[in-house]
């Protein structure tokens, strides 16, 4: 691949990363197709958005459905149930700035009650569990509750006011709990970019490219909660890339590598 090819390319990802347009394959096309015939569509989704969406993508002919369901059956694994009850009514809570009374459980098996503002909802690819970040009004902290601890929530209308104040107290605890780290993509396996790219798409982050070196950079902009998972990832591209700054990365990436020699007998 020639440097124009890389530099051509680079800015044909970055600019349908700004407009919000992201490519799929025609497996994930194939897939996605297949799974909005699956009954806990109807839950996931809107009936608008659902209609949108089978417009965009009609379903299989007889043909391709027998060939889907005949490899569904032969590779078929433990299901996980990716769909939690509470997703639609907490989505729409957050869209339209409600506080809540929530009731919750806590690790003892022990129930707490508070008001809260829910903020966002996260999935767990690590735990594949649904989490709610709200904003705890009484001690002014962010918390993050699995959907599967929350018992119940009591609507609790809110003025703008306050809820723009939360909103901006949330950005800023946000803010404090950011970090960055910058991972260099080694220059034999450049034309993988891609596929290194892809497999750090859920986190924020900022691509450069030096030309004199003929080297790609990665800055990685994250919660500390989730290191854990960028660290799974840096460990499945293996000799493609290489942590250059973010200490605590390192170290474990230095702790991983050490414990893995010693199994086989290495220094």
């Amino acid at each position: 691949m020639s440097l124009f090819e890389k530099i051509f390319n680079y800015q044909i990802l970055s600019r349908l990363e700004e407009s919000g347009t992201f490519m799929i394959t025609s497996q994930e096309r194939d897939w996605l197709t297949l799974m909005l015939q699956h009954p806990a569509a109807t839950m996931a989704f809107s009936a608008e958005t659902l209609e949108t969406l089978n417009m965009l993508f009609p379903k299989p002919s007889l043909a391709e459905a027998l060939d889907e369901n005949l490899l569904i059956e032969k590779a078929r694994s433990r299901e996980v149930q990716v769909f939690h009850p509470l997703l639609p009514s907490l989505r729409g809570h957050i869209m339209h700035q409600h506080g809540l009374q929530i009731a919750y459980e806590i690790r003892n098996g022990r129930m707490q009650s508070a008001q809260g503002f829910p903020y966002k909802l996260e999935y767990s690819m690590v735990k594949r569990e649904w989490y709610l970040l709200w904003y705890h009004r009484s001690n002014r902290t962010l918390m993050n509750t699995r959907l599967s601890k929350i018992i119940s929530f009591d609507l609790e209308p809110i003025v703008k006011d306050e809820a723009d104040r939360m909103l901006a107290e949330i950005s800023r605890l946000l803010e404090s709990s950011q970090t960055e780290v910058t991972i260099e993509v080694v220059p034999r396996y450049n034309q993988e970019l891609s596929r290194i790219l892809y497999a750090f798409s859920c986190f924020e982050k900022e691509v450069s490219y030096e030309a004199e070196q003929d080297q790609y950079h990665i800055r990685i902009r994250l919660p500390m909660n989730e290191y854990e998972y960028l660290l799974s990832k840096i460990r499945f591209l293996g000799q493609r890339v290489r942590v250059i700054e973010g200490d605590y990365l390192q170290r474990r990436m230095r702790e991983a590598s050490r414990k893995a020699l010693a199994r086989y007998g290495e220094d």
